[in-house]
């Protein structure tokens, strides 16, 4: 029997791959860090063969521990970091250039440019998200104009595009597949989520051949199958899906309303809004939730691009930790700090702010400020940052009365405490923190029929704990402005003038 569902997590600071069983436990797991590369301040790229080479071995790694056989794994799935941009050549397969990350901010002088032609709002209305370097299609224009020869090679055919699911889809298929799905392509500012094509001014807007694009998929379809002479198996690629909208499904998000918040690098909010696709008038980002069977469903969405980066930067810049699992004792000990704030604006603040210029501070330091405040105050900034987001969702009509967690920062009992503080709303933990990776396993269980429904998924779920608020409102409120102030001393001041 064909029972075990196999997913890869290629993410921002690693790769993982999950063997799942048909109860969606964990059978194996293995995973792998790789370097980031930091080539001038704002800059963020990754080698695309560092990447290539740790989904290979991950991938070994966790089918061989697991002890399942290929003839046994109904399908593979897939989930990446999003807007993170290649481009390679269809000839070598070789990338032209390292990727370029989401965290990136080179391309914000092209952004503002675009933003002066009056373009902005053209692109808010196709895409649903903002016009910002974050997103894949001034990262992909950039690479065409400042590799030599780039630009000429794309309008020969000779190139292609991809997001990170994209790029792997074509290595484990052995070149065979130039495909990505619907919620990966409405991250690039190139696709249009209303009309679900690649949308042709937008196309002329960043100046991007038609020809670099791939096919765009449901979540849950046929992507082929995996070339044995790069991964030794043979199994079929079924479900692709970007990691925040692979948590929503692992989460169980299928209804209007449900709100996940997944803690990685960054912190991702998520609502899933039905078949609407509800306009934010506060900063936020409509995109795609996920598609199945050609029918889409919307979500509202906050992107925080700092949250465990910055406990990575407690522990590998400032070496004030070993482990990530060191904060709770230390924040435990300590206590909320009221007086010290980090705002880890290390590449500007996402949203409701999105301020690119902006850059990280610890404010308010003392004679007796020392490492216990600082760790504190960096899970404190990541709960008021989500709290941002909530609000601003709030301002939109969107009220949870839950908001389910996951990520690594999710396993922290004393931040989600302190969250559950600041949000005023119960927070739940799954059984399984590790929910993008769970969403990738269970599109591809969707798409090979070992689960016939959205139904069958959200039976899997289990909630493993809840938070419920317990501090005042007064006190949320004190410590909430504290935040606010601390954010308008690192703001740029050409962008708040913008925004205001």
């Amino acid at each position: 029997m064909s029972d075990y569902l196999l997913a890869i997590d290629q993410g921002t600071s690693s790769s993982r791959s999950v063997v799942f069983d048909q109860n969606a436990q964990v059978v194996a797991s293995a995973q792998q860090e790789f370097p980031q590369i930091y080539p001038q301040p704002g800059w963020v790229e990754h080698d695309p063969e560092a990447i290539w080479k740790s989904v290979r071995t991950v991938t070994r790694e966790a089918l061989t521990a697991s002890g399942v056989a290929q003839k046994q794994v109904a399908g593979l799935g897939i989930t990446n970091q999003r807007e993170t941009t290649l481009v390679w050549d269809r000839q070598t397969g070789a990338c032209i250039y390292n990727a370029i990350v989401w965290q990136d901010r080179r391309t914000a002088n092209i952004c503002q440019s675009l933003r002066d032609e009056g373009l902005e709002a053209t692109i808010v209305d196709k895409t649903g998200l903002r016009l910002d370097a974050y997103f894949s299609a001034t990262k992909l224009a950039w690479i065409l104009d400042n590799v030599a020869g780039a630009r000429k090679k794309a309008n020969a055919g000779r190139l292609a595009f991809g997001t990170v699911d994209c790029f792997l889809l074509w290595r484990l298929t052995a070149g065979r597949v130039h495909a990505t799905d619907a919620t990966n392509a409405s991250r690039t500012l190139l696709f249009n989520i209303h009309t679900q094509e690649w949308d042709e001014e937008l196309l002329r807007i960043f100046d991007v051949p038609a020809s670099l694009l791939p096919d765009v998929r449901d979540c849950a379809a046929d992507f082929g199958r995996t070339d044995t002479a790069v991964v030794d198996i043979d199994v079929p690629i079924c479900g692709i899906a970007g990691d925040q909208q692979a948590a929503l499904i692992g989460q169980a998000g299928f209804e209007a309303g449900i709100t996940k918040s997944t803690f990685g690098t960054g912190c991702f909010v998520i609502t899933n809004t039905g078949d609407t696709a509800l306009r934010s008038a506060n900063k936020l980002l409509t995109t795609v939730a996920y598609r199945l069977k050609g029918k889409v469903t919307y979500g509202l969405e906050g992107s925080i691009f700092v949250a465990g980066s910055a406990i990575q930067w407690l522990r590998d810049q400032l070496k004030v930790i070993d482990d990530a699992a060191a904060t709770e004792a230390i924040a435990e000990a300590t206590g909320v700090v009221t007086n010290v704030h980090v705002v880890p604006a290390f590449t500007g603040l996402g949203a409701p702010y999105w301020d690119a210029d902006a850059r990280a501070a610890i404010l308010g330091l003392s004679r007796d400020s020392g490492r216990e405040e600082i760790v504190t105050a960096t899970l404190q900034a990541v709960a008021y940052q989500t709290t941002d987001l909530i609000r601003a969702m709030a301002a939109d009509g969107i009220r949870p009365s839950i908001i389910r967690v996951d990520g690594g920062m999710a396993a922290n009992n004393w931040f989600l405490q302190f969250l559950a503080d600041m949000l005023q709303v119960p927070v739940e933990r799954p059984a399984n923190v590790e929910s993008t990776v769970l969403g990738a396993a269970l599109l591809a269980g969707l798409a090979s029929g070992l689960y016939t429904s959205l139904d069958d998924i959200a039976k899997l779920w289990r909630r493993e704990s809840v938070f419920e608020p317990q501090m005042d409102m007064e006190q949320t409120e004190k410590l909430y402005a504290g935040w606010l102030d601390a954010v308008s001393r690192v703001r740029s001041a050409n962008t708040i003038e913008h925004t205001n």
